[in-house]
């Protein structure tokens, strides 16, 4: 079973490189560079995506690429809730942490899903 996890887990990160691959061609296409060589993405900790396995897919798919090498920056901001019962917005570590105001689990995610790609360096 925890191996079936992992696979699951290694396909859709293969999955969003893939994607990201598609948006690289694309500003290649539109920018005229030959390599990359650096990339950084945010990826907030409630995107349910695993660093680690993300840079694997990243160096699978890069192969034999324009951004084969490419170094891969990874920045995790925790997550954002909204605690419904004091009405503080927090910073959490998971979507199962408390609310470090007041202790209740009563919190509504309001950010920490995103997946953004904020710097190219490419020559």
């Amino acid at each position: 079973m925890l191996r079936d996890r992992r696979h699951r887990s290694a396909m859709h990160e293969l999955t969003i490189c893939e994607s990201l691959f598609r948006i690289l061609a694309r500003e290649r296409k539109a920018r005229g560079f030959d390599r990359v060589h650096r990339l950084k993405l945010v990826i907030g900790r409630f995107s349910c995506l695993d660093p680690e396995s993300l840079r694997y897919a990243f160096d699978v798919t890069s192969r034999q690429t324009f951004a084969e090498g490419a170094l891969l920056e990874i920045e995790q901001p925790p997550g954002l809730s909204k605690c419904l019962d004091c009405g503080a917005q927090v910073e959490v570590e998971s979507r199962l942490s408390a609310c470090p105001q007041c202790g209740g689990y009563n919190l509504d995610p309001v950010g920490g899903d995103e997946m953004q790609l904020v710097e190219l360096e490419v020559a």
